[in-house]
């Protein structure tokens, strides 16, 4: 009896061990996060990604009780704030906002990149897609697009169009769209939208092919032209669509997404993903991204991983 008890003592010791473990783990990771996230935008304030990224942030902020900061840091078309987000911890204090531009089209332009798109992040949720729209002001000589196109192929190499640098999908697509209608323009790279709205308007240059989560509210009001949208956009509703205008083939959309250095606890990307799902598919969340013309997916940290793994194979 004796030895039966022992045995019996024994073996429930056992059979805790691990349920006290398993306890003292899941306390752990429940407990994040404990102080500030930081969020790194690897664009200026005021441009689309801006906009996109803060919209998510405050959602997860509000979701976990905690201060989300976003820190801009742009240049090189948003590889340099990426590499940040590359080589910092995976504890879960440091996020980053990803773009079609900084995980898709970058390889394509930089083979020095010091990150690969998709091994040095953990893919958290693709927050939303959006269109391409061409936008123009007074230097653009024009207010549709067919007497752009008549206007900027009798002056071959003399119509400045913005871009935001050689590595981003803008650029690869502004190049697709000038063969595509036979135009020739001097292209002008800037480090960010935000800072290409004011020299539109003002005519230093003509053109640029933006998304109109940056540029909406300033074509809205009259002070941009929009020309022409990849596809229909709920934030510029009478704006046309190129395919519509004769520009056949020309319908690509532009992705937003969060991702983590690499290594970070599958949970925690998860717990993010299902905030960012519930706050940003439902409303106010879902009318905020609509009013930027950014149609919410919240994608699942496998289905965003897998999106970002085949995007960058397409663009190569």
């Amino acid at each position: 009896m004796i030895k039966r008890r022992v045995l019996v003592g024994s073996a429930a010791s056992v059979l805790a061990v691990p349920s006290l473990v398993f306890s003292r783990s899941a306390s752990a990771k429940d407990a994040w996060p404990t102080r500030p996230i930081r969020c790194i935008v690897a664009l200026p304030p005021g441009g689309g990604t801006d906009s996109t990224g803060r919209i998510a942030m405050q959602a997860l902020s509000e979701a976990l009780g905690q201060p989300v900061v976003v820190e801009n840091k742009p240049g090189a078309g948003g590889t340099i704030g990426s590499d940040i987000v590359a080589k910092a911890a995976p504890d879960g204090y440091t996020l980053g906002i990803a773009t079609s531009s900084s995980h898709a089209a970058a390889p394509v332009f930089r083979k020095d990149l010091p990150y690969d798109p998709v091994k040095s992040f953990t893919a958290v949720t693709m927050i939303g897609t959006t269109s391409y729209i061409l936008i123009g002001g007074p230097s653009a000589g024009a207010k549709d697009l067919p007497t752009f196109l008549a206007n900027t192929k009798a002056q071959p190499g003399k119509v400045a169009c913005a871009s935001l640098g050689p590595s981003t999908l803008g650029y690869l697509l502004t190049k697709q769209f000038e063969i595509s209608t036979g135009l020739q323009m001097i292209d002008t790279p800037y480090k960010g939208a935000a800072q290409v709205y004011p020299d539109l308007m003002n005519g230093t240059v003509a053109v640029m092919l933006d998304n109109p989560s940056g540029s909406a509210g300033l074509v809205r009001d009259g002070r941009l032209t929009g020309f022409a949208v990849t596809r229909p956009s709920a934030a510029v509703p009478n704006v046309p669509t190129f395919e519509s205008l004769g520009v056949k083939n020309f319908t690509d959309v532009f992705w937003y997404g969060v991702v983590a250095p690499p290594g970070l606890d599958p949970e925690i990307a998860e717990r993010i993903q299902q905030i960012l799902k519930k706050a940003l598919t439902a409303e106010p969340g879902l009318s905020k991204l609509r009013t930027i013309d950014v149609e919410p997916v919240c994608s699942t940290p496998a289905d965003f991983s897998a999106t970002m793994a085949r995007e960058t194979r397409q663009c190569k």
